[in-house]
This record gives structure tokens, C-alpha cells and sequence, in this order.
């Protein structure tokens, strides 16, 4: 018989929502006040909303520039690192390759470096190639970042899928890659979209890589662009917070329309059968 949660459960769940969201209620709420309201003093709600700073956010600054930039990037980088890293993972997991333990250990020690320990190679490879101030030039570090940490954890889901299924398809005559692409790969899908979603995440959010590589203003993504909204005098918080609440919708909507897919993929494997 399954206990009702009582008073105090809802009382803790309400504080836990309530922190959660407050930066981005409080980012939400200073962007539809006037600016003088904004500098005068602490106060929650304005009597008089409105919408003029998002006006001045999108003709200060090209914010939908900024966010196409980011858009492009990202999801290159997530295509390009999930494609590779599913087909590394199958084959670490899978097939019988030699020091699978040492190579994912390998892997995974890559992805613990610190983005200032790599930035200058990094700098002087994409400056050598030509793609400053490009996408590419972006892409090609973002997946050197995102790769090992996606091999990972794609090779944790493929480990749980049973091996009988792999041999069912070996006796009908299947390849390793039609087995990979027909059996394994559908069914590690949750943990594939889960993936997918947090090498995007980190692309969209990436600040170091983007300010070095893309220094032009028409090649900038959400993040550093957001940081030029500022000038030498002044900080306009009121355009900041309204290009902050701008750039959050694409994430928000993603998240919203694969929600059950990342849910499936996190509770993957968390019943033990």
C-alpha cells in the first residue's frame, strides 16, 4: 500500500521549485521593467511592464544573428560527435577489441582536461587551417570536447543491451554495422537522444572557445555575444535580461519537445531486472 506524501513533502517540493527557478524568474521580471525602475531599488514586480527592452536587446546588438550562430554550431557539433562517438562506443563495447578497459580510460581522462590547458593548439590549429571567424573553426573544438565524454556514456547504454540479440542477428547473416545500425542502435535510442541533448547543451553554452576562435561580431554565438551588450560606462541590464530571456526560449522548446526521450534515457537501466 502506497503512503500519501504529506504537508511537509509539498512544503520542501514548493522551496526546491521555487530556488530552482528564481534566477530566471528574476531575469523574467527585470526584463519588462522600465530602467529606472530597475536602478532605483529592490522591488519584485513593476507597475508598469514593458517590453522596450526587448525591443532595444534585438535593434542594440544582432541577438538573432548571435542565436542562428549558435543554432548552426550546435547542432553541427551534436551531429557530427553523436555520429562518431556511437559508432566508437559500439565498437569498444561490442566487438572484440584488445584493452577496451585502458582505451575507455583513455577516453575518459580526455575528457577531464581543462578547456585553458588545450585552447592555444587548439588556437593555432584552427588558425593554420583558415577557420577563424567560421563555424567550422568552432565545430572542430567543440567536438574535441564533446566526444570523449559522449563515447562514455553511449558505451555505459550499448553494454546494457543483451549480447543474444547480437548473435540472432550474427546466425542470420548480418554485419557488425547492420547490426549496429538495425538492432543495437534503435535500441540504445533513449540513451542517443540523452547524449544528444547534453553535447548540445554544452555546445550552445560554451563561452571560452567561442570568444577566441570567433572574434568577429557576425560570427559570435549567444554567449559571447551577450557579453558585449556591455559597454565601458554602462551595463544595461534591462536589454541583457530580455536577450538572456530570448536566447533561453530555443533551449526551453527543445528540452520540452524531447522531455520524455531524455527521462527514458536517464532512467535507463535503473530497474534491475
Amino acid at each position: 500500500m502506497r503512503k500519501k506524501a504529506g504537508v511537509p513533502f509539498y512544503i520542501f517540493l514548493s522551496i526546491f521549485i521555487f530556488v530552482t527557478m528564481f534566477p530566471f524568474l528574476w531575469v523574467f521580471l527585470t526584463s519588462i521593467k522600465p530602467p529606472i525602475e530597475i536602478f532605483s531599488g529592490f522591488n519584485w514586480f513593476t507597475s508598469n511592464p514593458t517590453m522596450d527592452n526587448y525591443q532595444s536587446a534585438v535593434e542594440t546588438r544582432p541577438l538573432f544573428r548571435y542565436i542562428g550562430n549558435s543554432l548552426v554550431v550546435a547542432t553541427l557539433t551534436t551531429v557530427l560527435a553523436i555520429s562518431v562517438a556511437s559508432l566508437a562506443a559500439y565498437a569498444l563495447t561490442r566487438l572484440p577489441i584488445k584493452f577496451k578497459g585502458t582505451i575507455l580510460g583513455i577516453v575518459l581522462a580526455a575528457a577531464m582536461f581543462p578547456q585553458v590547458a588545450i585552447i592555444s593548439p587548439i588556437f593555432n590549429l584552427v588558425q593554420g587551417l583558415g577557420l577563424r571567424n567560421s563555424y567550422m573553426g568552432l565545430v572542430i573544438p567543440y567536438i574535441t570536447i564533446s566526444l570523449p565524454l559522449a563515447i562514455w556514456i553511449l558505451a555505459t547504454f550499448f553494454q546494457k543491451i543483451p549480447f543474444e540479440l547480437e548473435e540472432s542477428a550474427k546466425l542470420d547473416g548480418a554485419s557488425p554495422f547492420q547490426t549496429f545500425r538495425k538492432i543495437i542502435f534503435p535500441l540504445a535510442a533513449p540513451g542517443v537522444f540523452t547524449t544528444a541533448i547534453l553535447v548540445f547543451i554544452a555546445a550552445w553554452n560554451e563561452y571560452l572557445f567561442a570568444l577566441v576562435i570567433n572574434p568577429d561580431d557576425s560570427w559570435r554565438t549567444v554567449p559571447v555575444g551577450l557579453s558585449f551588450y556591455q559597454s565601458q560606462f554602462t551595463i544595461p541590464w534591462g536589454d541583457i535580461t530580455a536577450a538572456t530571456v530570448l536566447v533561453t526560449i530555443p533551449i526551453v522548446i527543445i528540452v520540452l519537445i524531447f522531455q520524455r526521450r531524455i527521462v527514458a534515457g536517464l532512467t535507463s537501466g535503473s530497474v534491475k531486472e
